[in-house]
């Protein structure tokens, strides 16, 4: 049975993925930039809110973050640790917990930005409200888009899409896993249904 939603959905408010943003060059790791950054309804498609960031990535091992979002003016302490093969990965340090995250969220009602830990209870991802048929279906759909993404496949051709060229057996393997838990889940939901439908009779 999905959870009623008395907490607060952290989609449903901002976002800040440090990958994401530098995947998309709005940050730059070893630069200094300054861009315009929007959030739109991921239903609507309308824009719900825009502002400015700004981040000094050129030091090796610390870096500096600020988001300007109309009246909210917000500096994040950025932390970088090496990788395997020579490269370094970028952290955002929360402002409140003072821990290393990837993502920090500004929640429905929220002022400033804070790693998930720090709004503890009072927020919940999106999944957590859906119940376990809907997470199911909605897990399903994630592989099948990533895969299709990947490879290049029409979504509408596939209900489990083949291995991309460039995806390792092992990923590709973990993903049909999933997906075939996902398929069980519904069967024995399908299948509950079923004998209280009987049952009635």
């Amino acid at each position: 049975m999905p959870r009623p939603c008395q907490r607060a959905c952290l989609q449903n408010g901002l976002g800040l993925n440090l990958n994401r943003l530098v995947r998309r060059g709005f940050i730059q790791p070893g630069a200094h930039t300054e861009c315009g950054i929007s959030w739109t309804n991921r239903y609507t498609g309308e824009q719900i809110a825009s502002g400015i960031i700004m981040a000094d990535m050129g030091g090796q091992d610390e870096g500096r973050f600020r988001i300007q979002i109309g009246q909210l003016d917000q500096r994040i302490n950025l932390v970088s640790h090496p990788r395997h093969f020579g490269s370094r990965q970028w952290y955002f340090v929360c402002p409140f917990m003072n821990r290393r995250v990837s993502v920090l969220w500004m929640p429905p009602g929220a002022r400033e930005f804070a790693c998930r830990q720090h709004w503890g209870r009072r927020v919940a991802y999106a999944s957590q409200f859906l119940g376990r048929d809907d997470r199911a279906h909605q897990g399903k759909e994630k592989i099948k888009s990533r895969l299709c993404s990947i490879g290049g496949f029409d979504s509408d051709e596939w209900d489990l899409p083949p291995k991309p060229k460039r995806m390792r057996w092992k990923t590709y393997n973990r993903a049909v896993e999933k997906f075939d838990h996902y398929e069980e889940v519904l069967d024995l939901g399908t299948m509950g249904r079923m004998a209280k439908i009987l049952g009635r009779k």
